[in-house]
């Protein structure tokens, strides 16, 4: 989707049937990635049907030469098809979660009453020939470690099946609470949007600046964050578009509104593509509008391009802001949170920030909220609550 801007100046940075086999693997044993080596070796062995005094050069046969083989880690169960077949009903409707690019997500509750997510990676992400490169992806994604990332637990790669087990988060997707929620009590008030753009940023930032190499998300959006019970945000499916060897392909064949104008054009993923969608994201906090939605008039179906002109416009600002929140906003926090949205969502890469300096930005905007006397915007059963600690 080609996105416009009138300004192409750099701003500055204010402070997701199977078929069971008779045996089943046991959940216990684990999976392990094979390793190509870069040894070619030609041996000649005696042939088996032949003398030795047949032509020489017809008796070569090159020996197969075996792969090391690298370990998942030890803190990541390897489940069986059986063992989630009976937690989730047989992938029954009633567990689905969601569906994503690569795949189904089902609610998984076990024996012991624990409660798990488990994504089924369609064959079209991962073809089913390729269990080794599946065990591979998932030692990568085992070794992310962030509060604000959903943890993968386990893994299942049975008769060609590869699935994933999660945490489970309760509160959904934050998609679902912008968007689908008519409930008021579902609404989300101003501190806790602005909770959830930190702590997603917080992800990002590891992702790309702790994580070594870098890993680029690729699927930053709303129906990607998680929220748990107490409305800290966490990224699902992360890393995945990063491994999976047709993820380019399969998030290019659909725009949903998140794509840099740099992707649309390319296909080509980088960093600050993720910035781009990240920007993307923090306008959906702010004014509760999908990315993209048709059913608007043609120059308000673009969330970006329609936004982007009025985000220094403090009368026009206000009123793009989400009419959930009732005007219960301190001003000054939501001009602050607009000038992010206007660094991330440019259209020239090379002008977006870091995600280190976004997460500082939203920081320092926290911290003057909490400076200030005011309460405009919290819950009251949730003021005593809504300390800095709570976005950091």
């Amino acid at each position: 989707m080609d996105i416009e801007k009138t300004d192409n100046q750099p701003f500055t940075l204010p402070p997701s049937d199977f078929h069971e086999n008779n045996s089943i693997q046991s959940s216990s044993s684990v999976e392990t990635k094979k390793l190509d080596t870069s040894l070619s070796i030609n041996l000649r062995p005696p042939p088996a049907d032949r003398s030795f005094d047949d032509d020489e050069d017809s008796t070569r046969k090159p020996i197969v030469v075996k792969k090391s083989t690298v370990a998942v880690p030890s803190n990541v169960r390897v489940y069986s098809v059986a063992d989630l077949q009976i937690a989730t009903s047989s992938f029954s409707v009633d567990n689905l979660l969601g569906e994503g690019t690569f795949g189904r997500v089902y609610r998984a509750e076990f024996n012991n009453g624990q409660v798990l997510a488990v994504k089924k990676i369609d064959s079209s992400a991962l073809p089913h020939s390729m269990t080794d490169d599946f065990t591979e992806i998932v030692s990568k994604i085992a070794v992310l470690d962030h509060p604000n990332v959903t943890k993968l637990v386990g893994y299942c790669a049975e008769h060609g099946q590869h699935l994933l087990v999660y945490e489970y988060h309760s509160k959904g997707s934050l998609h679902d609470f912008l968007h689908l929620s008519e409930e008021e009590s579902k609404a989300l008030v101003w501190n806790s949007r602005v909770k959830v753009a930190l702590g997603t940023a917080r992800a990002l930032e590891y992702l790309h600046e702790v994580c070594s190499p870098s890993i680029v998300d690729k699927n930053i959006k709303s129906a990607n964050i998680l929220l748990d019970s107490e409305m800290n945000p966490h990224l699902s499916d992360t890393g995945l578009a990063s491994f999976l060897p047709t993820a380019n392909e399969l998030l290019n064949q659909t725009d949903e509104g998140y794509s840099a104008p740099e992707v649309s054009m390319s296909g080509q993923y980088s960093l600050k593509s993720d910035v781009y969608s990240f920007g993307v994201v923090m306008l959906e906090l702010l004014t509760g509008r999908k990315p993209f939605d048709s059913t608007r008039s043609r120059s308000e179906q673009s969330l970006v391009r329609w936004a982007t002109p009025q985000l220094h416009d403090i009368d026009a600002l206000g009123k793009m802001v989400d009419p959930a929140l009732e005007g219960l906003y301190p001003v000054k926090s939501l001009s602050r949170f607009a000038d992010v949205i206007a660094l991330c969502v440019q259209p020239e890469p090379e002008f977006r920030p870091p995600m280190s300096e976004v997460v500082q930005s939203l920081v320092v905007l926290v911290q003057r909220a909490n400076m200030s006397k005011r309460t405009v915007g919290v819950d009251p059963s949730q003021r005593s609550a809504e300390t800095t600690n709570d976005y950091m």
